[in-house]
């Protein structure tokens, strides 16, 4: 369902389309497009931001929905607004084809149906703003809370009674921008075509607009809101006001620690997360991997989450649920069976809090059948392939360096092929992000950033960012020749404030 509804109407003459020109106003910011207003992965970066994350952001604009707590959608009683557009943008419910009977509750969807994310909580918390000013509001009205994102509000149309209340409004919206992205084809504006938008509530001008949008999140923001003016120029100014660009000097993975100061750096979705002690960093990564830098370029990321366990920490919730940490997801260990089959113990368990654990992607389940929890390097004994096996799925190890620096401390076990055939087989096994890598046959210098090999655009580059030539892993080109490319990594200090 459409939020707002606009008509498209081309005029034409002896067979050619006619478009009025583009609007140029002397206030307008010359950095806006409104072809080009975000791109579709900062709409789909629910990541952007975690629970905690979203409550000190509601908390620094001293807004009312710090404090607010009401109903979610799902009819969960005493939620917190952070809590709401966490829960809709990282763990929504797809349950489509589910039987729920009537009137589910939130367990019910929770056991039965898929769980997805949606869209950026940047996304909502601007929309909140733009559309009642519940950010910056000391003292909303109800109506302002009960239509919070404008859902089902129609220009000039009574709004839907269905999609009254905060915890609703939040939901429908954050799951309707991602089916303008997911299925485009079924609404009124598509990235790459034309259309003329009409501004009636422009205050900087109300004439028609022609507008070409570039991407599917572009289109988004005009099938929800289809006016430039004002409604898409003030999603963009909020949106540049809440969440400005910052340079990123540093690829993601990237370790940092300024010169003369302790505190260790994880460069994370254009942010720094702090690692708390010493274990949670030497879980992950080794102290050859620190790279120094000056205290100015640290100081122009923005701070993240905390990195506070180690990998493969045992942690319960205040629900006392019980979860495994691997990297960056959480795993929830389904009872007590699959807990003492496992091999864990209980005193290893530490208590965390659900703002501590929102930083974490929910993880495949561990039950009493899940083989390998926690990973092993397995062998088949007839043929000597090797797999890396964890959580009831085998990923092929075909290279020799794979082997030796990313695996060089596990044990290798030995099992029958018709053992191995009992696992899923998936994709290969490749070097983590944050990674070094060349080739005998060319100097180039690889980082594998987000799974995709950057070059440095020079030696002198990775010598200006302070990277360690010691790290380079020389690999074969048949397994370089596996990552996409991405992007060179250039190093441009001159913009440091």
């Amino acid at each position: 369902m459409l939020k707002k509804y606009q008509s498209t109407i081309f005029l034409a003459l002896l067979g050619i389309f006619i478009y009025f020109p583009t609007v140029q106003a002397a206030n307008l910011d010359p950095e806006f497009n409104p072809e080009n207003i975000i791109s579709d992965t900062e709409l789909l970066d629910y990541n952007s931001m975690n629970l905690s994350e979203i409550q000190n952001f509601l908390q620094q604009k001293n807004s009312y929905l710090a404090n607010y707590r009401t109903i979610n959608s799902h009819g969960t009683l005493d939620k917190t607004a952070a809590e709401i557009i966490y829960d809709a943008t990282h763990q929504n419910y797809d349950c489509s084809g589910i039987d729920l009977g009537v009137s589910p509750t939130e367990a019910d969807k929770k056991a039965k149906c898929k769980i997805i994310s949606t869209v950026s909580p940047k996304l909502m918390l601007v929309l909140l703003q733009k559309e009642q000013g519940l950010i910056e509001k000391a003292n909303p009205s109800q109506s302002s809370l009960d239509w919070a994102t404008g859902y089902g509000c129609p220009d000039s149309i009574a709004c839907n009674p269905y999609y009254k209340g905060f915890g609703k409004q939040i939901n429908s919206a954050s799951l309707q921008f991602l089916a303008y992205i997911k299925e485009q084809h079924r609404y009124a504006y598509k990235a790459g075509q034309t259309y003329e938008f009409t501004n009636p509530y422009g205050t900087i001008s109300t004439a028609t607009m022609t507008v070409t949008p570039q991407n599917k999140a572009t289109a988004a923001l005009y099938n929800y809101t289809p006016h430039v003016f004002n409604g898409n120029y003030n999603f963009f100014k909020l949106w540049k006001k809440y969440f400005p660009t910052m340079k990123t000097f540093y690829p993601d993975s990237t370790i940092l620690q300024a010169d003369g100061e302790k505190i260790v750096w994880l460069i994370e979705n254009g942010k720094k997360h702090q690692f708390m002690n010493w274990g949670a960093f030497i879980s992950r990564f080794n102290q050859s991997q620190i790279v120094k830098t000056s205290s100015e370029i640290l100081a122009n990321y923005e701070i993240g989450s905390e990195i506070k366990f180690p990998n493969y920490s045992l942690v319960s919730d205040p629900n006392k649920n019980i979860f495994l940490l691997v990297d960056n997801e959480k795993r929830l260990i389904a009872d007590n069976n699959a807990f003492k089959k496992i091999g864990f113990n209980k005193e290893e368990v530490i208590s965390a809090s659900a703002s501590e654990l929102s930083a974490y992607q929910t993880g495949p389940e561990i039950t009493a059948t899940s083989a390998y929890a926690t990973g092993a390097i397995l062998q088949d004994s007839k043929t000597g392939a090797r797999f890396y096996v964890e959580n009831g799925e085998k990923f092929p190890i075909l290279d020799k360096a794979i082997m030796t620096y990313k695996f060089k401390d596990r044990k290798i076990i030995k099992v029958t092929t018709a053992e191995l055939n009992r696992y899923q087989t998936k994709d290969q096994v490749l070097f983590d992000n944050g990674t070094l890598l060349s080739s005998p046959s060319a100097p180039t210098i690889y980082m594998i950033v987000g799974g995709k090999k950057r070059a440095f655009a020079s030696e002198s580059v990775f010598s200006q960012m302070g990277y360690n030539r010691k790290n380079i892993i020389t690999v074969s080109p048949q397994l370089l020749y596996v990552y996409d490319m991405g992007e060179a990594i250039q190093f441009n200090t001159t913009n440091i404030n």
